[in-house]
């Protein structure tokens, strides 16, 4: 019996345009890192040279001892700005993920208003109520602390925690849910047991929003902080760029960046995988 042999498939070519797009992206957005990153390693002089040479002629580190040796010290900055940041990011989940769990499975009056109200403050501008703000924290004997500054952080991060953490919970099928009440699971065991293992890639996400939105805030930082030695990161690194007469110290400036962008390249390249599916969970509801 003969057999048809079947036509050979010509092979793909590799998508040549394709990847020369990607490398031209990727070489758009590293650059400045770059660039930056070798800065901070340039003498003084060099740094603010102009035109700038991309390649230093000796690699030093007196970028960095500088901003070592700066008011306090970079390391109380440091320390200001992770308490600011930790605070921010366990509220802004905690809430969040108390919030979304109501939304989604609970029935109660005015659900569906109060998510819509909750989601229009994210049309309001920051800087339209930094002075009723300001007073607020006053009145309550928090302005000028690093908590008033972190509950403030968290007021502004919930309107988008509580909307990505009610659609994560929207995905899972309710019939886990029955089958979790069947089997004996109360309200809170079902959270805790059931629901937070399958939402993690949203509790992820919802983390480093938060993470970002404190880590790298500067306006609300400057205004409610008047007390230096309880100056977040940012704000430090407005006063540590200011040179002689007026001139911007490069060099520090660049050093000061390196290190503030280095824990947000960080855990974004190790929590990215559930990020994206943090956001898919986000977008689209089972």
């Amino acid at each position: 019996m003969i057999q048809a042999t079947r036509p050979k498939q010509p092979r793909k070519r590799p998508p040549i345009l394709f990847y020369t797009v990607c490398v031209l992206l990727f070489v758009m957005f590293a650059f400045p890192l770059f660039w930056s990153l070798l800065t901070s390693f340039k003498l003084p002089s060099e740094a603010s040279a102009s035109p700038a040479n991309i390649i230093p002629s000796k690699l030093t580190f007196e970028n960095y001892r500088q901003l070592a040796t700066f008011g306090d010290g970079i390391g109380r900055y440091l320390g200001n700005s992770v308490i600011v940041t930790a605070i921010t990011v366990i509220g802004a989940v905690l809430l969040s993920t108390l919030g979304g769990f109501g939304f989604s499975r609970f029935r109660f009056p005015a659900k569906n208003l109060i998510f819509l109200l909750i989601l229009v403050t994210l049309m309001i501008p920051f800087q339209s109520i930094l002075t009723p703000l300001f007073l607020l924290l006053r009145f309550i004997h928090l302005q000028n602390t690093l908590l008033g500054l972190a509950l403030v952080y968290i007021t502004f991060q919930l309107p988008f925690a509580v909307f990505m953490m009610r659609n994560s919970f929207d995905s899972v099928p309710r019939e886990l849910e029955e089958a979790a009440l069947i089997d004996g699971c109360t309200p809170f065991t079902l959270l805790t047991k059931v629901m937070l293992p399958i939402v993690m890639p949203g509790i992820v996400t919802v983390s480093l929003f938060a993470f970002f939105g404190a880590w790298n805030e500067f306006l609300a930082a400057l205004i409610f902080m008047s007390n230096a030695e309880d100056f977040t990161l940012p704000v430090m690194l407005l006063n540590a760029q200011s040179g002689q007469f007026g001139t911007v110290n490069w060099g520090a400036m660049q050093a000061g960046l390196t290190i503030s962008m280095l824990p947000c390249a960080v855990l974004f390249l190790l929590l990215q995988r559930y990020y994206i599916n943090g956001l898919i969970a986000g977008a689209v509801k089972g």
